[in-house]
């Protein structure tokens, strides 16, 4: 196990994660002040989400072609040029052209922060020995948890410079944390990392072993789901219904953030492992889809108990009442508590699972597809999340995000648990 090049690895994901997360509670904040509606703000991330599905496809065949560490550094660039340009924005400009600059350098967050991701991921699959399958889950479960926790200390960070710098200091301080640890990367971290050896035609983004295109569809219904009810459903509910205030609430998704990193990076203690890195964690990814796909359906049911179904059905005015001891609020915070703990074991399984399917020649090829997979489900949820929210209310949200997870669980039945990967298209020819 290569520990120096995995500690600068996990360094400048952790570098670029902060920064992202603290740059959408910026955004978020900033343009809350500007008068823009929940669903507006939310709008904002519909480039970002999509240049994710973009950049994950072709990421992989750059990192392929030129190496992991070279997608790495764009991302890291491409990033501290996001946060510099988003520093420019005039407020003097009309609102429609503040929304599309806005808009538009989200989409170069999205660039860089799935540059940074497919490039930190794969690199784990060659810094440890192809014998440790124990240590590969262990230490993708250790990076995937840290990032989600420094995903939501950036929220906390974005808030702080908000609050002490403004919305362009914060901005610049962040480019300039960020600087450093690129120059440090580039410092340290070995040349050529990822590189395959033989020039890797565009015809290999989409031939992938069947293995990789059955989890890639779990995963994408799988963040869809979480998207559905958690971008948009989660806190206008909490807003309008819950009666919280916009502080409340993004810190509650900054603390589930953190706690569900957590849960992520303890994940293979949970799980039984096998001598072929495979048996027990499709069996483990099959019953714990499971058990997932239930929980939305029993914050529903909790909803239900105790609210009228106008309530549940409508998306209307904001509410305000006295509740009794168990009010909406303390049932969507249990239930996001116990729904993010199973997910969280859910993705990290995913996680490991595209690597142990993977080849070392063909990891990042294979990583950035299924990210792209990863990148298209929050793409949905995202949208379906705002359109479930508005027609059907919250449980309009959680009965399609069921029906989301019983599809990422449809899916993870059908995937191999043999120790020998499943011929590749590529690998035959086609």
């Amino acid at each position: 196990m290569n520990l120096r090049a995995y500690g600068i690895v996990t360094a400048a994901y952790w570098g670029q994660t902060i920064t992202d997360g603290a740059l959408r509670m910026l955004v978020l904040l900033h343009f809350h002040t500007l008068g823009f509606t929940p669903f507006q703000l939310a709008f904002l991330f519909v480039l970002y989400e999509l240049m994710g599905v973009i950049t994950n496809l072709l990421g992989g065949w750059i990192a392929a072609r030129f190496g992991l560490t070279t997608t790495l550094y764009a991302g890291l660039v491409t990033q501290i040029a996001a946060l510099l340009a988003l520093a420019a924005l005039d407020p003097a400009w009309p609102l429609v052209w503040s929304v599309a600059y806005a808009t538009a350098i989200q989409g170069l967050a999205g660039v860089a922060k799935d540059l940074t991701k497919m490039s930190s991921k794969s690199a784990i699959k060659l810094v440890v020995p192809e014998d440790q399958k124990g240590g590969l889950f262990k230490w993708v479960a250790i990076l995937t948890g840290s990032k989600n926790a420094m995903k939501g200390a950036g929220f906390f960070v974005g808030g702080l410079l908000l609050a002490t710098l403004g919305f362009v200091g914060g901005l610049v301080l962040l480019a300039s944390g960020l600087a450093v640890i690129l120059a440090l990367t580039v410092a340290t971290l070995p040349r050529g990392m990822g590189r395959a050896k033989a020039k890797t035609p565009l015809t290999r983004l989409l031939a992938k072993a069947p293995a990789i295109n059955k989890l890639s569809v779990a995963r994408v219904f799988l963040f869809g789901a979480r998207d559905i009810w958690f971008v948009v459903g989660v806190p206008i509910f909490l807003y309008e219904v819950a009666g919280w205030t916009f502080v409340q609430v993004s810190t509650f998704l900054a603390l589930w953030v953190i706690g569900y990193g957590a849960v992520q990076a303890a994940a293979p203690k949970l799980i039984e492992r096998s001598t072929d890195g495979l048996a027990s964690e499709v069996r483990a990814a099959r019953g714990w889809a499971l058990a997932l796909a239930a929980t939305p359906a029993l914050v529903a049911l909790g909803l239900a108990a105790i609210l009228p179904l106008e309530l549940l059905t409508t998306h209307g005015a904001e509410v305000t009442r006295e509740w009794g001891p168990i009010g909406p609020g303390a049932v969507i915070v249990a239930g996001l508590a116990l729904f993010g703990a199973v997910f969280a074991v859910n993705s990290s399984l995913h996680s490991y699972l595209i690597l142990a399917y993977s080849k070392a020649e063909d990891v990042a090829l294979d990583v950035g597809f299924y990210y792209m997979a990863n990148a298209a489900g929050r793409l949905v949820g995202c949208l379906l999340s705002g359109w479930s929210y508005q027609v059907l209310g919250v449980v309009g949200c959680l009965g399609l995000s069921t029906l989301f997870l019983l599809a990422s669980w449809a899916a993870a039945l059908t995937l191999p648990t043999g120790t020998a990967r499943a011929t590749s298209a590529h690998a035959v020819g086609g």
